[in-house]
């Protein structure tokens, strides 16, 4: 792991470590897969964090046996009916809505001329910061419809260093999924676990919960 000092940048996923706008994912996607009569679990709903629509969609179907019995237009069609229940969900979101301590965290950085990228699979990204009022905190996002490979391929972490002009092993990459910290990892690049540590075992730091975010709590654990 480098040294904090070399640190110019921080990537953020945004569900689950902005706000907990995983939840709306995770009802929306629960309603499709009762609609599409497969058994939705706990792992499923762990399974699918960090990852994209499409790519979500078909692990459900994976998950009940049946992802070779819908076509691509009818896949397409479910994948846009998830995301239409996702955004009425999502109506009323505010500031208020931003998990504990993350709006300081992010406002810290700013303060601190550290550059900000947004790594989301969410297409609704750029919607969601707005309603939260963080978007004029985030230099530069990715966008998912460039990737060629959701996560845990590091596609998505690479890109955030480079849409900030800085190289992988400047940035540390916050995540709440498995998926995510294989992905900041890939990226060669500072990862931080938002959430179970024994889930999360693959981070450079854990934190438990968002609260614990602070840029002094993450000089402390690189250095």
């Amino acid at each position: 792991m480098v040294k904090f000092e070399q640190i110019k940048g921080f990537i953020f996923d945004l569900d689950g470590v902005i706000a907990n706008t995983s939840v709306f994912h995770a009802k929306a996607w629960h309603q499709l897969a009762d609609k599409l009569g497969v058994t939705w679990t706990e792992d499923l709903a762990n399974q699918l964090k960090g990852v994209g629509r499409m790519d979500s969609l078909n692990l459900i179907l994976k998950s009940g046996g049946k992802e070779n019995d819908y076509t691509e237009d009818e896949k397409v069609k479910y994948a846009t009916e998830k995301n239409d229940n996702y955004l009425s969900l999502l109506k009323g979101l505010t500031d208020k809505d931003i998990l504990p301590g993350m709006k300081e965290f992010i406002e810290d950085l700013s303060a601190n001329n550290y550059l900000i990228s947004l790594a989301s699979s969410s297409k609704n990204s750029p919607k969601v910061l707005e309603a939260l009022d963080l978007e004029k905190y985030f230099d530069a996002r990715v966008d998912p419809s460039t990737l060629k490979n959701g996560k845990p391929d590091p596609e998505i972490y690479v890109r955030g260093a480079e849409v900030l002009n800085l190289r992988p092993e400047e940035c540390i990459g916050l995540e709440d999924a498995v998926s995510g910290i294989k992905s900041v990892n890939g990226a060669h690049e500072t990862s931080v676990g938002i959430g179970d540590p024994e889930i999360l075992n693959e981070a450079d730091i854990n934190f438990t919960d968002t609260s614990q975010v602070t840029l002094a709590n993450i000089k402390k654990a690189m250095n």
